[in-house]
């Protein structure tokens, strides 16, 4: 049987040992969804499952990039599909796991994206507009040629505005043509773990916390002596851009902890769009504060996995 029973909701949510937890019952392969965690080096400011935890049950799609390197949506789904297709060739099923709304979408939706290679200078010059006249004129530009897709991007979102436009310029096609959904060929079930707002906050500030003493800002600092440019998707990344500031005297210490602390709470309101409440595909349980989830949530899946 094709199947795979995906966790998702926000960052700090407990989604990793739920499933890690799960994953050692029931049996089973973790197939990472979060789109830093697959950043070779980027390890303390991710919250990447430890060595040990990884050893305890196949983990698939950790560590697969290059910090420099520009990971697209359409290479998750090739690489995804190619690690999915190996779980079940072996009589296995698999756990997604992550809160990369695109990655978990792509995949149960089975998504047709435009396979674009990045244009790292034509990127630059759209960031130069974002920083010189506001994330709302870049948006007013990608609302000009795709006012479908700039209805679904926050002017915010540069990155994702970027290549919407990028899309449109490199093959004349609103990117919102591209995106159209198939149907799967696998079946799935789609848990989304819920924890109170003054909860997950806590947790946040509790992470980031952790991840400065445990050594994110040594991480950054060793990424940043290996060569890894300014402008790379590492350090793009919430924690890695903060410390980076802080590092070359922008912030202090102190500050970058607020500062990543503040950007993953709006994280967390943003990835709470790609997965609503209302959404009659998600199974919605509780996370406690030990980050554990009622065992007879799952009694369907383990009555029904291959």
């Amino acid at each position: 049987m094709r199947r795979l029973i995906a966790i998702v909701g926000p960052t700090a949510s407990g989604k990793s040992a739920i499933a890690l937890e799960l994953a050692q019952r029931l049996g089973g392969e973790i197939v990472n969804a979060d789109s830093r965690q697959i950043y070779r080096g980027m390890d303390v400011g991710t919250a990447k499952p430890s060595a040990a935890e990884r050893a305890s049950v196949p983990h698939h799609l950790f560590d697969i990039a290059d910090p420099s390197e520009m990971y697209s949506l359409a290479l998750y789904q090739r690489d995804a599909r190619a690690a999915l297709e190996d779980i079940w060739s072996r009589g296995s099923f698999a756990w997604l796991v992550g809160g990369t709304g695109q990655y978990i979408w792509g995949l149960l939706e089975d998504w047709r994206v435009p396979e674009v290679p990045p244009d790292l200078e034509f990127r630059a010059e759209l960031v130069a507009i974002a920083d010189s006249d506001g994330p709302e004129a870049l948006h007013g530009r990608l609302a000009h040629v795709d006012p479908l897709a700039a209805s679904r991007i926050d002017a915010r979102n540069i990155r994702r505005v970027v290549r919407a436009i990028e899309v449109f310029e490199r093959t004349g096609r609103p990117i919102s043509e591209w995106q159209t959904k198939g149907q799967p060929d696998f079946e799935y079930l789609l848990f989304g773990v819920s924890v109170p707002k003054n909860v997950l906050d806590e947790r946040i500030a509790a992470r980031v916390d952790a991840m400065i003493a445990d050594g994110l800002v040594g991480e950054v600092e060793r990424l940043r002596d290996a060569g890894i440019p300014s402008e790379a998707p590492a350090f793009s990344s919430i924690g890695y851009a903060q410390v980076l500031q802080h590092l070359g005297g922008a912030l202090t210490l102190t500050q970058a902890i607020d500062e990543t602390a503040r950007a993953t709470r709006r994280l967390a309101r943003r990835q709470a769009q790609w997965f609503r409440p209302g959404d009659p595909r998600i199974r919605w349980v509780a996370g406690s504060t030990e980050m554990k989830l009622d065992a007879g949530a799952f009694t369907r899946v383990s009555a029904s996995h291959p």
